[in-house]
């Protein structure tokens, strides 16, 4: 089995549980959803330039670069045909701390069949995405805390869809739980003013590190 990966390179994790640390990235080709604000639409083309890999070339990859945490993002990396067959592979090495970035829209519960399975960073897409319809809610039932959920909010109407989803779901009770801004959209005193009025507790506001690190357009960092 080959996948298409259209990066690989080393950095910071700019977002999560991990952001800091230093990270591999594995971004692979596609994504079935088309979200307003994606920073990432260039992957996800028809004419994309990628390369081929088999589960082997990238774990040799990751082994390489010395780094432990690998972050496997796209696009949507949980489309990649035979991604369980990857997954396997690195669970097998205990040094590596394995996340998965997904959309929200792809069923998780399949890949608990892994002995070891990896951390999953799962965006729920709020309406300024639109793309709320595609959200798989039984996803939030293969959350554990070693996983996350993330919120991308734009407006204030996002940001009380996250507070209806949050209690709902009681999400902060069972996985790690993240507001990020849509980048350059929202104010952030906004954001942290909601969390307060509202007692949001064990919820977390997250900066992305590498869009001020950066210039927020630049790739492979």
């Amino acid at each position: 089995m080959k996948f298409k990966v259209v990066e690989k390179f080393t950095s910071v994790n700019g977002e999560g549980p991990l952001s800091g640390q230093l990270v591999v990235f594995i971004r692979f080709a596609g994504c079935n959803l088309n979200c307003s604000y994606c920073d990432t639409t260039w992957a996800n083309t028809p004419d994309v330039c990628y390369d081929l890999m088999t589960a082997t070339d990238i774990y040799k990859y990751i082994k390489s670069t010395e780094i432990r945490n690998v972050t496997l993002t796209g696009g949507e990396p949980l489309l990649q045909e035979g991604i369980i067959e990857l997954l396997e592979m690195l669970s097998k090495d205990s040094l590596l701390h394995i996340e998965i970035e997904t959309n929200g829209s792809v069923a998780l519960n399949e890949f608990s069949i892994i002995e070891n399975p990896p951390s999953f960073n799962m965006d729920y897409k709020l309406p300024w995405s639109n793309m709320e319809d595609k959200m798989n809610l039984d996803n939030f039932a293969s959350l554990s805390y070693k996983d996350t959920v993330k919120f991308v909010c734009g407006s204030n109407e996002d940001l009380q869809k996250t507070k209806f989803i949050i209690d709902k779901y009681e999400l902060s009770n069972k996985t790690n739980v993240y507001i990020s801004p849509v980048f350059g959209q929202i104010d952030l005193e906004m954001i942290v003013d909601f969390m307060k009025d509202n007692k949001m507790n064990g919820v977390n506001l997250q900066i992305q590190l590498h869009k001020i690190i950066w210039d927020p357009n630049k790739r492979g960092v």
